[in-house]
């Protein structure tokens, strides 16, 4: 790298920050995803594909859990003009911690119910267990939060990936010694005790305690009102296909969908991390509808990270079935066409990525839950149909089509922002349906035989 490319990762300009930042992002999340993906491939040697089907039911209801009772403390103090002030940090912690309790209490509730729903007997004993998460996620300090305010995100992310490392070696020792799905169980309630602990003791800054400011909780309910509301409709427009496909789906089968699942997501996942920790700030302190410089600096923003994240759903697309075939035995042999098909659909998404961002940076709370509200009946109805009609690809292509029946909403948001970028909408939803109609010719043998075996 030359001196003058050096030169503009230094210093405190928002720049510079923010490119520090998105090489942090990027790099914790590749060196994350590689971790999963040793770690997949070991267990799943070690373990059971109906594990991993159970596994990944936890997963989603302990992410509506999360979701379902979000009061945005996190976001408020990524865009509050009080974010440094110590008796709102205080009350911000004491909210999460009381929440994190309330989350626990709530899956101790629901294991039974849910057990009989998905016909899974196991959840009954499995969630109480996997909730312990909850309580210690809610202990997690406030610095986190100012460290993703400020673009400071090198020292988070090593502690992420330390604490991932952690809980991963742990579940497979478990795994090993146990051969059990309570392995990846309690592996899971390990590793965020690491995570919390590491961030208790290496975030500098001073540490919050359990305190209360009636005038802070006021200001934090009243962003967190319409950021409650969102999650719920973000958690059912993100989960909504596993939700219905699970249903659709024998355990052992849904073990073998999230497997192409993870996958798929890596572009769509990396794109919509770097949007959440690098572009609210960004956002906030260069709106685009502040002047046509600030505009021009987002569209080639935007236009680098498209262009990044459609190459690799292209490559992904193209070596999907071959790199299922790699790295997998026969047993997951269907995550190959799963995997090709869900990157495709994700193109949507990936094109209009940012736009959310910018309305929670001007503290836009309430359409951006109307956004996540569209998004969530678009998934509910598409993949219905997709199910009901096709089978397991109908249900996949129907996420594509819910991202392209919410393209409108996206345009209404962002326009009020001043962020809608018309170029580049253009430009790469061209490139997306070329490289969509690409990777279907070349996989169409491999599509067809996932449908007839799952129909």
């Amino acid at each position: 790298m030359t001196t003058f490319g050096l030169s503009r990762l230094r210093g405190a300009s928002l720049g510079a920050r923010a490119i520090r930042s998105s090489i942090w992002t990027t790099a914790a999340f590749v060196a994350g995803q590689a971790i999963r993906l040793g770690g997949n491939l070991v267990l799943t040697r070690l373990l059971f594909p109906e594990a991993f089907g159970l596994m990944a039911l936890v997963a989603v209801i302990m992410q509506g859990l999360t979701n379902f009772s979000d009061t945005g403390v996190l976001q408020s103090i990524m865009q509050h003009r009080r974010a440094e002030d110590r008796r709102f940090l205080d009350t911000a912690f004491t909210i999460q911690a009381i929440r994190g309790v309330l989350l626990w209490l709530a899956a101790c509730l629901l294991a039974w119910p849910l057990s009989l729903l998905f016909g899974a007997p196991q959840l009954t004993a499995i969630l109480p267990v996997a909730g312990l998460s909850l309580i210690l996620l809610g202990l997690n300090p406030m610095r986190i939060a100012l460290a993703h305010r400020n673009l400071l995100l090198g020292r988070v992310a090593g502690l992420e990936l330390a604490a991932q490392t952690g809980g991963l070696v742990i579940g497979i020792v478990l795994a090993w010694l146990t051969g059990s799905v309570w392995a990846l169980v309690v592996s899971g309630v390990l590793g965020t005790a690491l995570q919390v602990g590491l961030n208790w003791a290496l975030l500098p800054g001073e540490g919050e305690r359990l305190s209360w400011d009636a005038e802070a909780a006021r200001e934090l309910t009243s962003f967190g009102k319409w950021i409650f509301l969102a999650t719920i409709c973000g958690f059912i427009a993100a989960q909504g296909d596993r939700i219905l496909i699970g249903r659709f789906l024998a355990l052992g089968a849904f073990g073998v969908y999230n497997i192409g699942y993870f996958l798929a997501s890596f572009p769509n996942m990396l794109g919509r991390l770097v949007a959440s920790k690098v572009l609210i700030p960004i956002y906030r302190e260069a709106p685009p509808s502040e002047s046509r410089a600030n505009f021009l600096k987002l569209r080639r923003m935007r236009m680098i990270v498209s262009a990044a994240l459609v190459g690799m759903v292209a490559i992904m697309g193209l070596i999907g079935v071959w790199l299922v075939e790699l790295l997998y035995d026969v047993r997951y042999e269907q995550a190959g066409p799963v995997t090709v098909l869900l990157a495709i659909m994700w193109i949507p998404q990936i094109v209009t990525l940012t736009y959310d961002q910018a309305a929670l940076a001007r503290g836009d709370s309430r359409n951006f839950f109307l956004l996540t509200l569209v998004r969530a009946v678009a998934i509910l109805v598409c993949v219905s149909l997709g199910l009901a009609f096709a089978g397991l690809p109908g249900a996949i292509v129907g996420q594509g089509v819910a991202g392209l029946l919410t393209y409108p909403a996206e345009v209404w948001l962002s326009r009020k922002s001043g962020a809608w970028d018309p170029v580049h909408d253009v430009v790469f939803g061209g490139v997306g349906l070329a490289v969509a109609g690409g990777v279907i010719w070349f996989h169409a043998g491999d599509i067809a035989a996932l449908a007839s075996a799952t129909m």
